[in-house]
């Protein structure tokens, strides 16, 4: 046990988090062996699962789950009587996209600009670290005073809910106390945040066939009718002018009632070109956090370089919907795909695929573990209050656990702070966000220890 502030030992432990997140970054784990390799994401299971070894934890698996992935579990046993807390994180990464508009290579860790590049380092592979930073301290200030259960999934950002079926076919796997999810982010770098509501998600596959095949656009052109172009007239009728998402029956006027999100922080941290509007109607927090949003997130056609004169017979595209808290993301697949339906151009044949789907989320703020975490995250952001956000993104998970769960405490936390730019090229964490938080969340595991004793 050391006598120095357990600040200092964070710190002197960040040389070798930065060694690990170089390593696990390294993995390709992107959970589509369409795009990668099964295997990348199989070699970063493994690490996650050699990590938690090192760590003393017991009872380490690597969960087969159902739609084909593998999440990583972990138990470290803590004092007789001491409360469970679940850590989550995902080892799984967005594909990174363009790899010529990276500044450095996406899955190569580097150092630029006081943060660290890399596709992963903050969305959630850092999370993970984060973890890794809170009990290793805890470990070197008297060991760690609860009982930690870490479950990594690896298919989050696919949304294919492996993990949340695996979990309510085993529901006694993840039981705790208290779930600290480590997948979201401060509002801004330097100012505590904890997440108190997600929007859902519905992810659907439009395809529209209109002819038996291709046709040259000079002989048939004006009256032919273009799979290509009807799907562009279908993804149209999802907006309005303004930009406002108009899903026929879907309630798209909610207000965001906590903090604000001025304009002006939005549109730089969006990277929104000069003379560029924002579409939609209301406060940015009320489009971003309380209202539901569509996105045309990929459209099979053909490209510029190698294109032919001729009429498309048919044309597919993929589309998200992110559904706020208070609305139902199986009621709003439902309604997306009755609107894609009615309002195909020319007769046009349309089916639909689901992909994914996820549930809104809202934490109760007035629990008990987030006065814990209130005092955990001032102590390490000295001057500040932890503030209360919204997120526009989703984590299907926190559903399935709240409902397991009831008694639960769930917490979100992370290191996606705007300047993270995750889903994005060239993505980043903020070391000094990693090692302030990895101290918030060991202070918290004290805290909340000690206020179940009392």
């Amino acid at each position: 046990m050391t006598a120095r502030p357990i600040s200092e030992t964070i710190a002197s432990l960040m040389p070798r988090a930065k060694t690990e997140l170089t390593e696990l970054v390294a993995f390709q784990s992107v959970a589509d062996p369409a795009q990668f390799p099964r295997s990348e994401c199989e070699a970063a299971a493994d690490w996650v699962g050699d990590a938690l070894r090192a760590e003393d934890f017991q009872d380490v698996a690597l969960l087969d789950t159902p739609d084909g992935t593998r999440s990583v579990y972990g138990f470290l046993p803590g004092p007789a009587g001491a409360p469970t807390v679940l850590l989550y994180a995902h080892y799984d990464v967005q594909p990174p996209l363009d790899e010529s508009a990276w500044l450095s290579p996406p899955f190569e860790l580097t150092e630029r600009d006081g943060r660290w590049f890399g596709r992963g380092a903050a969305d959630c592979k850092g999370g993970f670290i984060m973890h890794l930073l809170a009990l290793r301290a805890l470990k070197a200030h008297g060991g760690v005073p609860v009982s930690v259960k870490v479950i990594a999934e690896g298919s989050e950002e696919q949304g294919t809910g492996g993990l949340e079926q695996y979990a309510e076919a085993h529901p006694e796997l993840l039981t705790a106390d208290t779930i600290v999810i480590g997948d979201t982010g401060n509002f801004r770098v330097g100012l505590p945040t904890v997440t108190a509501t997600l929007r859902g998600m519905t992810m659907l596959r439009v395809t529209l066939d209109t002819l038996e095949g291709n046709l040259h656009s000079g002989q048939f052109g004006g009256a032919a009718p273009d799979a290509l172009a009807a799907m562009i007239q279908l993804l149209a009728s999802l907006r309005a002018e303004d930009g406002t998402t108009t899903v026929d029956g879907l309630a798209a006027d909610a207000d965001w009632d906590g903090l604000q999100y001025p304009e002006a922080d939005f549109r730089k941290d969006a990277k929104v070109l000069d003379g560029v509007g924002l579409i939609g109607t209301g406060t940015v927090a009320d489009r971003i956090w309380a209202r539901p949003a569509v996105t045309v997130i990929g459209i099979d056609c053909p490209p510029v370089v190698g294109a032919t004169p001729s009429l498309q017979a048919s044309a597919r595209a993929q589309i998200s919907l992110r559904v706020p808290p208070g609305q139902d993301a199986a009621a709003a697949t439902e309604l997306l795909t009755a609107h894609l339906k009615a309002h195909a151009p020319w007769g046009a044949r349309v089916s639909v695929e689901q992909v994914g789907q996820g549930q809104p989320f809202r934490a109760d703020t007035s629990s008990p573990a987030y006065t814990s975490m209130a005092q955990a995250m001032e102590a390490a952001y000295p001057g500040e209050k932890m503030q209360t956000s919204g997120m526009g993104g989703s984590i299907p998970l926190c559903n399935t656990l709240a409902a397991l769960y009831p008694e639960a405490e769930i917490l979100l936390i992370g290191l996606s702070e705007p300047e993270a730019q995750i889903h994005a090229v060239n993505e980043s964490v903020s070391p000094e966000e990693l090692e302030r938080l990895s101290l918030a969340e060991a202070l918290f595991l004290r805290n909340y220890a000690d206020s179940k004793r009392a």
